[in-house]
């Protein structure tokens, strides 16, 4: 249990929590620690802070402090490429990326975890591309004391998710196969705009064009030279063209005639309605509609670090978009620091 003693009776007794001083332009951090053993020598110096009264522990049994149930509940929700480091201050511990990646919250998981109430997790938002060392999360013990009990709650709940409350994921270098589709741009009819701009996307995440083939209105011309990158080392297909309810538009068509399977057509995100993703074995197929030469970020830019960390997409995981996926079209973009996608 924790006591409120007059200074003079806290001689000898551990301090409850860090008490901080403040020294205006030199100096603010803990004159003294959670846990230190107060002596007469340290009187004067607590007077001239403030203090006549002090919290000092008295722990009854079941009970814990709030840094030893920071470190426990840290423990729970790390999963793979998470972690901490250091000693807890106030009951908080940060929680950090191991590697570069994409972080992945178990948002259920961690939602049922912070029912438990008297312990607390926030974290980024799930699917944010992270650096190592970066702050992913942080987590705390509200009470000075806490009911082992609650901890052992908590800790039970956040090992529920099966691979971990949070995890960062990491990214593959894409080498990335695109096919430009259209009879107007083959036939030089228009200039094609999308090449520069699939350069420089592929290239934000490390990855590699390794060919552009331009291509007319035609499914088997587009289905083979889809499975000619595969053969050449293509990873990822990333198309452009043929992707509106135009008749003429035969790409998702010609895809299928190339193998695709699993297609998705159509999202919950403006911009990029009439986005598609599809599979050519374990190869995904990503199809850009015209959006993408207009607005600096669309739905690709939400699901392609997925894609490169090899997440399977289903129509579940696009729909879920829907909630987020309304870009506002900001003057000055400043994606990823945005509501769009979250």
């Amino acid at each position: 249990m924790i006591q409120v003693v007059k200074i003079e009776e806290a001689i000898g007794c551990p301090l409850a929590h860090d008490i901080t001083e403040i020294i205006p332009g030199e100096f603010k951090g803990p004159a003294f620690k959670r846990g230190q053993i107060l002596s007469c020598r340290d009187l004067d110096h607590l007077r001239r802070l403030g203090k006549n009264h002090l919290y000092v522990i008295k722990p009854e049994n079941g009970e814990m402090h709030e840094d030893d149930a920071a470190k426990a509940i840290a423990d729970a929700l790390c999963g793979k490429g998470v972690g901490w480091s250091g000693e807890p201050r106030e009951g908080k511990l940060s929680l950090t990326a191991l590697q570069d990646g994409l972080l992945k919250v178990d948002v259920e998981a961690l939602n049922n975890f912070n029912e438990t109430g008297d312990l607390m997790c926030a974290a980024r938002h799930t699917n944010s591309l992270v650096k190592k060392g970066d702050q992913v999360a942080a987590t705390r013990a509200i009470p000075l004391l806490i009911s082992s009990q609650k901890v052992d709650e908590a800790v039970e709940q956040a090992r529920l998710s099966k691979e971990g409350v949070l995890r960062v994921l990491p990214v593959r270098k894409a080498r990335a196969g695109v096919l430009i589709t259209g009879n107007e741009v083959f036939y030089g009819r228009i200039e094609d705009k999308f090449e520069a701009i699939i350069r420089k996307k592929v290239k934000e995440l490390d990855g590699q064009v390794i060919d552009v083939i331009f291509l007319p209105d035609d499914d088997d011309l587009i289905a083979e030279a889809a499975l000619r990158l595969i053969s050449e080392g293509a990873d990822t297909l990333i198309t452009t063209g043929g992707m509106s309810v135009d008749p003429d538009d035969r790409t998702r068509f010609a895809l299928k005639k190339a193998g695709a399977e699993d297609m998705v057509y159509g999202s919950a995100v403006l911009p990029g309605a009439m986005f598609m993703i599809a599979y050519i074995g374990d190869v995904p197929v990503m199809g850009i509609p015209a959006c993408g030469i207009f607005a600096s970020r669309t739905i690709f830019d939400l699901i392609y670090p997925r894609v490169l960390a090899d997440e399977k997409i289903t129509r579940k995981d696009i729909a879920a978009l829907g909630h987020g996926g309304l870009c506002l079209n900001c003057k000055t973009c400043s994606f990823p620091r945005c509501p769009f996608g979250k």
